[in-house]
């Protein structure tokens, strides 16, 4: 059995946003219980994590990480059609991942209790985003 559904997730701009819950309730609303859900973001600028849920500081951590590894406005950069975060946002989101696959059992996500799902936005500016989450199984 395969059940999919589309997310639209609205951000303020770059940084995190956890999207566990929601992701949850596809699974919960497939009826499958046993397989695998696979979490994909529709865009070149935005990614997905499973990081940490319990502090916050490890999320603004990896965002403080992100600004020395791949600074906005970098002369090593020439594709600036959108501003100086443009072509790091793209940087950024393939450094981390456009998909994620996750176990489920029992009808629910098998994550780690400290582990959530993030989407996360590399773009200063707020965006509608896409997310598409296929849950296949038994």
């Amino acid at each position: 059995m395969v059940h999919q559904q589309t997310l639209a997730q609205p951000t303020r701009g770059r940084g995190t946003y956890d999207i566990t819950r929601e992701v949850e309730s596809v699974v919960r609303a497939s009826g499958i219980t046993t397989g695998l859900c696979h979490v994909f973001v529709q865009h070149t600028s935005a990614s997905l994590i499973l990081c940490e849920n319990a502090d916050p500081q490890v999320r603004s951590d990896l965002e403080r990480f992100m600004i020395e590894l791949v600074p906005d406005g970098s002369p090593l950069f020439r594709h600036t059609a959108e501003g100086p975060d443009d072509m790091p946002a793209h940087v950024r989101s393939i450094l981390t991942n456009m998909d994620l696959t996750l176990p489920v059992s029992g009808g629910s996500l098998a994550v780690g209790i400290w582990q959530g799902i993030y989407l996360y936005e590399h773009r200063t500016h707020a965006h509608q985003r896409r997310v598409v989450v296929t849950v296949q199984g038994e």
